[in-house]
Formats: structure tokens, C-alpha cells, sequence
């Protein structure tokens, strides 16, 4: 039965074969005849229709068409226009003879080099261009001469299909066959557009140089010659300066290959300082938004059909946020720049629940050219400094560390290749020890209290603990988007060594206040074309990338205004009384660079605040320099909000290994009982930290520089057991809690003077007996410290009742309710 029916299909299938040659035999010329007759009937009669048709009055059809498709951008509520393609279109036609002969020859040169020698079209470039559209399967190149560009710019649609490409090449030709050469020029550089709602060349040589195209230079007119490709992306208010550089060269090198200028005048226009006038403050709104939205919409639209196609862009902006944003930074922005060398800054404001962008505002002043104002440093990249703490944190959090795991904060040689005394064991070998922001260290110290006061030490110890390619990994699920391969940084990681976008850190730090939750940052809510058909609207894109009370333990660390204290104050910029607000700063090695990324459950906001170029500020931590710039906008975000508290993280697991739950006991029968003190890789694999306590714990190559500064301490402090449980109890450097006896606690040396933005940190000596310290100036309580060690930092300018001459008054307690009252006073200089 199987092979009859194998037969019988095979031999239905060759009947089949055969009677549809025998179909093709009769039929096959017939149908190829048809079809040819029909296309060229079709041939025919376009090119008929193309041969009687009249040429109309360009420039009427011109600014009739550009009004009628113009794009414009909103704000949320699609009220407030931020942006207008065709606002107010400025042009003004002159004759060509009265346009620079620079202009003419570099637009020839960059566009179409032999203009004057095809008849309209250039066979080989729309061949070229049918091939790369054949095997894209779309159309993505055009091929086009000047002439097809004045017919595509003013009779045609912008669309990119074949039939109209077809249009195009006919009415070309018929261009061609009815004015000259020089009238067609003219008629493009009248017409084409030169970026926002300048078009044709005498308006952009007015608005962007201020002087009539008669009289551009070299170098100017290789500029604008530069700008039709691309006129939002490469435009010189944007944040693409180096494009527009890289073709203003490329249109003086064809210049200079044709022979049409000299090699004098070729290095003398590279080499030339040009200056762009300031923009139209009247024609756009959030500048640098707008810009950032432009982009992504030529990116994905094109640039023709995103100028000429007639969207309604409804974005995520929120108006009255962003005046407020600039408004502030502005106003901290100048005083940087006079005060602290620094010359720019900027800020993001997002809603973590959705990702909308709310506020971006890329540099001080968008319409200060002089200083780079019409960069976008909000998308630049950056060095984070210890803003990038928080993902390494979450990463051990995440492997079963916990907020009370004890770590040693101890000057410690990282590179297992030198000493634990910092001497290379071979040579050719770079040892890395690196310090904490004030130069000191204080003994075992919980990783809440280690993030809270940034501490660099302990950072360095929770990275290699965590795992650099993990803590790598978990950046890049939080939406770092810029970090390419973990191996390239190393330990440094943790302390800011990749580069980074502020858009990207505060869409990251978005996903702590969201619960564990990414939402990508967007900023289109809805766009409509000019048929009210509907392209693209906002849709939620939410992700669980850490588990929740990851996020929670990061925001209960960075909203505790007591476990930072002892760095930053109580009365710190990074505190908001009433509210519960995370926040983190960082600030670069080298000064170059000073960040403020902070949240509450329904707003994430980030600002910097450095140097386009580079170069140092003057040696100022981020809470002097960009922490007002955020208290001020988070402050006038809030001030009408209810108070809106995270949710507490869970208290760590009872099945998790006491050590990581910060339990060092050395109490009879307890774990690390007749044990003594040691670094934390002596009780945890770092590849299984829920695992026993290692057999070989040396095997681990870090160990020896670990151990040995935790010995020395040890032996120093006479810490043989850590004798009490729990979170890093108050008395390790008090073992006998005896009182104050003959002890004389002192105020470590100050200054006698100081400025009111200076960073003035209070230290106390022989702090054995302590158990509480208040710290005040001018009889006013400043904070209170409680634990080792027993310091106070603060920012004059940021305390009330200031005079010429102040006292630091601070009142030490033991354990038998003693006191002593210590008083250091300075003056404080303008």
C-alpha cells in the first residue's frame, strides 16, 4: 500500500510538471508581451506626462509646503510647544551672483561634483543606489543630483519609494531641459534648509555667522556647505561639534582634490577659528531636549519625513520641572564657575515608576557658545566616582552579604603581585593601595556604614568580595549602557574608573526607588503623523533586575542620615528634613568631575557638575559643589508633595552564616570561638560566601594583604577577640569600658582660619573610654556621634549664626555618664 501511494504521488507530480511547461509553452510569450506593452504603455505616458508638464513658481510651492508639513514637539500635556520645524520660517532669496563663490564651490564639491555635466541625473549613482536598496530589501539610498534635490525639496514628497524616485529622475531631466545650470544652483541654495527654521543660504549665513552669504569665508562657507546632510545632528548648537568638524574637513579636502583652492588656503581654513553667533533663544524651548529628541527621530524616521512630515511629538518633559531646572542650574552653575573653576553642570530628572524623562538640562547656559553651552553633558561620558558604589553594594547584597557584614577599613595592598607593604614582588609590577577621601581609616566597619560614608577602602574589599565581572553585570542590567568589557577595569571599577552618561546613572539609580524594577528611560508619549495616524506611543517596559529588598537595603543605606553623619553631618545638603530621601555622591581622583544622584519613590534626580574639556575644578568634594544644585530642585520638587517612605528591607535570614550577619563572637562555643581577629576572607570563600568557612583560606590570593593590616590593628588596639556581637558595636577601641580616669581626651589640631565653603572635619584623640560624642558650633548641636570613629565634618556657609570669630565646642561621655567639655575655636576669612 506505501509504495502504491509513493507511485502514485510521483506520478502526479510529473503529470503536474508537464502540463505546466506545456502552460508556459502556449501561454509564457504571451504574458511576457502583455506585461512588456503594459509597462511600456505606463512608460509612456509618465514620460508624456512629464514632457507637458509646466514647471511651477518654485518658491510660492516652496513656502506653501513647508507650513502645511511642519513638525512640532510638546511637553507632556501637549499644550506647551518646545519646538517647531518650520517656526516663523526664515528665508531670503538672492540672486547667485550675489552669494560667495566659497559657498557655491564647496556645496558643489561636498553634494555633487559634476554638477555641470550630467543632464540632471547620474545614471551610475541611482544604479549604485538601486543595488543597495535591492539588497536591503528597502529604500535607503537616493542617489541624488542638486537638480534632483531642488525637485525633491519643493514638487515631491519626501517618502522613499520607487514610483516617486521614478517622478524625481523625470522632472529632473525636465528641469534641466528648461533652465540653466546657474539657475538651478540658485534655486537649491535658496531653498535648501540649513537646520531649525533657517533655509536657503543667506538666512544661515546670517543667523549662524552674522553677515550676508557675499561675504563667508573659506571656512565658513565649508561649514554650511557641511550642514544639508544632516542639519539637526550636525547642526553647531547641538551636541555633535566634532561631526560638523570632521565634514567641514571633508568638504576642504575635496576642494582642495579638485584644485579648486589652494593648499595655502586649504590649511589656513582648517586652521581658522571660527565663531557661530548665539542661537534664537525665542525658537525652542529645552534645547537640549529637544535635541535629544530630534535625534532619536531622524535616527528612526529619517531626516527628510522627521522635518517634512508633519508629526505632533508629544514628549515626556514636564515644563514647569524644567524651568525650575534651569532656573538652578543656572543660578549654582555661575557661582561654580566663579568660585570653584567649575564651568558647567547638569541634570536629569526622571519618574522611576515609568522611566519619562521629566528634566534634562545639559550644561549651564544652552546659548553660551563661548563656553560649550549648546553641549549636552547629560549624555556625555563621564567618570562616576563613588556614584558607582551603589551597583557593587547591591551585587554583594545580592550573593548573601548583608548591610551588617563586617569588613576592615585599613590601609590594604590590592595587587596580590606586591607586599602587604607595598613593594613589588617582581619587577615591571604597579602595587595599588587606595585611600579614603580624608586620608584616614577606621578598623571594622559595617557595609552600611561603608557606603553611607563612601569609604574607598571597604569599597575595594566588597568588589573583590562580590565579583567584578558580576558587579559589572549588574550595571549593565540597571541601564549603564556605556560599559563595555568588565576586564578592562579592574578593582577601580567600584571607585568610578568606567565612563558613564548622567542619563544612565539616574535611570539606574531609578531602579532602587522603583523596587528592583527597570524602566528604561523614555521620552515620547505618543507621536502622531499628518493623517493623525498614531506611530508611537509610551508603553511600559518594566523589568525585575534586582530582587526587592536588594533595592530596599540600597535605599535604607542611602537614606540614613545617622550612618553618613560621621563624613558629611547631619545638617548636610544630602539631608531634606521631613522626607525620606536616598542619595550618593562622587567625586573623581582628579577633580574633574562631581556627581549627586539622589530619589525618593517617584523621582530619581542626577546632576554634575566639571569641565567640557576636562580640566580640574578646585579640590572640592561633590556635597560642596553640586549637592546645592540637587537639595535645591529635590526641595522645590517636594515641597508640595505628601511624604512618601521606601519600604523597610526584610532583617537578614536566620540560616545566614552569622559572620555575614556581622557576628564576630568570641564568647565560649560560638563560631569563631579561641579564634581571634582576622579579615573577612579567613571566614568567607568569595566564590560561595553561604558555604563553610574555608579549609585553606591562604589560597585566596589577597589573603596575606588583608590579614596582615588586620593584625598590625589588632595588635595596636589590643583587640585580640571582638568580644561583642552584632552590628560594629560602639566600644572596639574601648575594650575595658573603664571611665575617663586620668584620660584626657583633645580636639585633633584645626586650622585658625578657614573659608565658609570649606570642608572642616573635627577629630578627637585618646577616644578609649568614649561611647558618645556631641559635636556644636557656636552652642549649636551640629550631631551626635556614638561609634568609632568619634569625628565630625561641616560646611560653615551651610550652618546658621555664623561670625567672624566661632567655637567648636564638643562634649565627650563614658560609659559612667562622665563628661568633658573641649572647645577649639577659628575665624572664618571671606
Amino acid at each position: 500500500m506505501y509504495h502504491g501511494l509513493r507511485f502514485f504521488s510521483r506520478y502526479a507530480s510529473i503529470s503536474h510538471m508537464k502540463r505546466w511547461r506545456a502552460f508556459i509553452k502556449i501561454w509564457g510569450l504571451k504574458i511576457v508581451i502583455v506585461i512588456a506593452g503594459l509597462g511600456l504603455f505606463l512608460g509612456s505616458a509618465g514620460i508624456l506626462w512629464a514632457l507637458t508638464l509646466q514647471i511651477p513658481d518654485f518658491n510660492s510651492y516652496f513656502d506653501q509646503r513647508i507650513i502645511a508639513e511642519s513638525t512640532k514637539l510638546y511637553d507632556r500635556t501637549g499644550k506647551i510647544l518646545l519646538y517647531n520645524a518650520h517656526s516663523d520660517i526664515r528665508r531670503t532669496i538672492v540672486p547667485l551672483d550675489q552669494m560667495s563663490d566659497h559657498v557655491k564651490k564647496a556645496t558643489i564639491a561636498i553634494e555633487d561634483v559634476d554638477f555641470y555635466n550630467h543632464r540632471g541625473i547620474k545614471p551610475t549613482a541611482i544604479l549604485r543606489a538601486f543595488w543597495v536598496n535591492v539588497s536591503s530589501g528597502r529604500v535607503e539610498q537616493g542617489g541624488s543630483t542638486l537638480t534632483q534635490q531642488v525637485i525633491k525639496n519643493t514638487l515631491l514628497t519626501k517618502d522613499k519609494s520607487i514610483a516617486r524616485k521614478v517622478k524625481e529622475a523625470i522632472l529632473s531631466i525636465k528641469l534641466e531641459s528648461e533652465l540653466p545650470k546657474d539657475e538651478i544652483l540658485e534655486l537649491y541654495l535658496n531653498e535648501v534648509p540649513y537646520g531649525g527654521n533657517l533655509y536657503g543660504i543667506e538666512e544661515a549665513s546670517k543667523a549662524y555667522f552674522g553677515k550676508e552669504s557675499k561675504n563667508l569665508s573659506l571656512a565658513e562657507a565649508a561649514y554650511l556647505a557641511s550642514l544639508p546632510q544632516a542639519p539637526s545632528y550636525l547642526s553647531p548648537y547641538g551636541s555633535h561639534q566634532d561631526k560638523l568638524e570632521e565634514r567641514k574637513n571633508l568638504v576642504l579636502s575635496r576642494l582642495k582634490s579638485l584644485d579648486w583652492i589652494t593648499d595655502e588656503e586649504y590649511q589656513q581654513a582648517k586652521a581658522e577659528e571660527v565663531l557661530f553667533a548665539k542661537p534664537d533663544k525665542n525658537s525652542i524651548k529645552a534645547p537640549h531636549f529637544v535635541f535629544f529628541v530630534l535625534e532619536y527621530l531622524e535616527d528612526k524616521y529619517g531626516q527628510d519625513t522627521v522635518k517634512n512630515g508633519g508629526f505632533r511629538v508629544i514628549t515626556s518633559l514636564d515644563w514647569e520641572l524644567q524651568q525650575k531646572a534651569e532656573e538652578i542650574v543656572y543660578q549654582y552653575g555661575t557661582q561654580n564657575a566663579a568660585n570653584y573653576q567649575a564651568r558647567n553642570a547638569g541634570l536629569v530628572a526622571l519618574d522611576p515608576q515609568t522611566g519619562q524623562i521629566l528634566a534634562m538640562v545639559g550644561s549651564i547656559d544652552y546659548f553660551d557658545l563661548e563656553n560649550e553651552g549648546n553641549f549636552n553633558v547629560t549624555t556625555a561620558r563621564r567618570q562616576p566616582g563613588s556614584a558607582f558604589k551603589p551597583f557593587v553594594y547591591a551585587t554583594a547584597f545580592n550573593e548573601g552579604y548583608t548591610a551588617d557584614t563586617i569588613v576592615f577599613d585599613l590601609k590594604t595592598e590590592f595587587n596580590a603581585s606586591c607586599s602587604p607593604e607595598h613593594i613589588p614582588l617582581s619587577s615591571g609590577i604597579t602595587c595599588y593601595s587606595p585611600t579614603n577621601y580624608d586620608g584616614s581609616t577606621v578598623g571594622p566597619i559595617s557595609l552600611k556604614n561603608a557606603l553611607a560614608q563612601s569609604r574607598n577602602i571597604p569599597a575595594v574589599k566588597v568588589l573583590y568580595l562580590a565579583g567584578l565581572k558580576d558587579s559589572f553585570d549588574t550595571a549593565r542590567k540597571l541601564g549603564i549602557s556605556t560599559l563595555r568589557d568588565y576586564r578592562q577595569y579592574g578593582l577601580t571599577l567600584v571607585l568610578g574608573g568606567g565612563e558613564v552618561t548622567l542619563l544612565d546613572m539616574t535611570s539606574a539609580y531609578g531602579v532602587f526607588a522603583n523596587d528592583g524594577a527597570r524602566q528604561p528611560y523614555s521620552f515620547i508619549m505618543e507621536i502622531n503623523d499628518r493623517n493623525k495616524k498614531t506611530l508611537e506611543k509610551y508603553n511600559s517596559q518594566s523589568t525585575q533586575v534586582l530582587p526587592p529588598n536588594t533595592a530596599r537595603l540600597i535605599s535604607n543605606i542611602l537614606s540614613d542620615n545617622s550612618a553618613r553623619a560621621p563624613i558629611f553631618g547631619t545638617n548636610s545638603q544630602l539631608n531634606i528634613p521631613g522626607y525620606q530621601v536616598a542619595v550618593k555622591t562622587g567625586t573623581t581622583n582628579d577633580y574633574k568631575d562631581a556627581w549627586i544622584v539622589g530619589y525618593t519613590p517617584s523621582l530619581v534626580v542626577g546632576a554634575w557638575v566639571g569641565n567640557n574639556d576636562n580640566t580640574p575644578m578646585d579640590k572640592r568634594i561633590a556635597g560642596v559643589i553640586v549637592a546645592p544644585i540637587w537639595n535645591t530642585f529635590m526641595k522645590d520638587y517636594l515641597k508640595n508633595k505628601s511624604v512618601q517612605y521606601f519600604i523597610p528591607p526584610e532583617p537578614a535570614p536566620s540560616d545566614v552564616k552569622p559572620i555575614l550577619r556581622g557576628i564576630w563572637s568570641g564568647l565560649a562555643g560560638g563560631e569563631l570561638a579561641d579564634e581571634g581577629v582576622h579579615s573577612i576572607l579567613h571566614w568567607v570563600n568569595k566564590n560561595n560566601p553561604q558555604g563553610p568557612v574555608p579549609i585553606n583560606p591562604a589560597s585566596d590570593p589577597q589573603y596575606y594583604n588583608w590579614e596582615a593590616p588586620v593584625q598590625a590593628w589588632a595588635a595596636a588596639t589590643g583587640n585580640n577577640f571582638l568580644l561583642t556581637p552584632g552590628i560594629l558595636p560602639s566600644g572596639l577601641n574601648e575594650p575595658t569600658k573603664e571611665e575617663f580616669g586620668s584620660d584626657r581626651v583633645e580636639i585633633r589640631s584645626l586650622r585658625n582660619s578657614y573659608k565658609p565653603d570649606d570642608n572642616i572635619t573635627v577629630s578627637l584623640d585618646e577616644t578609649r573610654a568614649v561611647i558618645k560624642a556631641e559635636f556644636f558650633l557656636n552652642d549649636r548641636l551640629l550631631g551626635t556621634v556614638t561609634r568609632t570613629p568619634f569625628r565630625f565634618s561641616f560646611v560653615p556657609e551651610e550652618s546658621a549664626d555664623l561670625s567672624s570669630i566661632n567655637t567648636i565646642i564638643v562634649i565627650v561621655y563614658d560609659s559612667k555618664g562622665n563628661k568633658q567639655q573641649l572647645e577649639e575655636t577659628f575665624r572664618l576669612n571671606d
